[in-house]
């Protein structure tokens, strides 16, 4: 929940509206959190049909034995890294899947953008088959903010980022959007 306050702050400081849906999915039982979540931004969205983008914050879970670098020193800060995970929906049999060429697109547009910033900022951008609930909207990113291993404070530290990382992408797409319509 902090992390998704931290980030609201930090883009409203960039001019840009949020909608944090500020409930816990993965209780009683982490199966059917998705099936939870996905309910929750449904309602959300038909209450708020201008919302531009739907971004789900997790962490990523890996082992302690993992070789994965978890975090990047800027400015003699250590900050968590991000990865942006994009669904294929080709594995549950569902009947919706997501617009993957375009969550893709805005995953490496989000992570050239994070890595602009500082070098080591952002994994690779991971394609997964499962869907994620990036089919309810057309521009969907779940983004892996540090690991279980990192501390918040950690992932704090690099929420300023994130958020610059997220306003210059939602800028290129509007640029992009605008140019297509000329």
């Amino acid at each position: 929940m902090r992390v998704g306050d931290e980030l609201c702050t930090a883009l409203e400081k960039r001019g840009i509206e949020t909608l944090h849906i500020r409930s816990l999915f993965d209780t009683p039982t982490y199966a059917g959190s998705y099936d939870r979540s996905l309910a929750a931004v449904e309602q959300a969205l038909e209450e708020n049909p201008s919302v531009k983008v739907v971004i789900d914050l997790h962490r990523d879970a890996i082992s302690s034995t993992s070789t994965i670098r978890r975090t990047v020193n800027i400015g003699g800060e250590d900050a968590a890294r991000f990865m942006v995970l994009v669904g294929k929906g080709t594995t549950g049999g569902y009947q919706e899947i997501p617009d993957f060429a375009a969550n893709l697109h805005i995953a490496e547009l989000l992570t050239d953008k994070l890595e602009a910033q500082c070098e080591g900022l952002s994994r690779d951008v991971k394609v997964r088959t499962g869907r994620f609930n990036q089919h309810i909207a057309p521009r969907c990113i779940l983004i892996e903010c540090g690991t279980n291993e990192n501390t918040l404070e950690e992932v704090l530290c690099g929420i300023p980022y994130l958020a610059q990382a997220i306003a210059e992408t939602l800028d290129a797409l509007e640029a992009e959007t605008m140019s297509n319509e000329e």
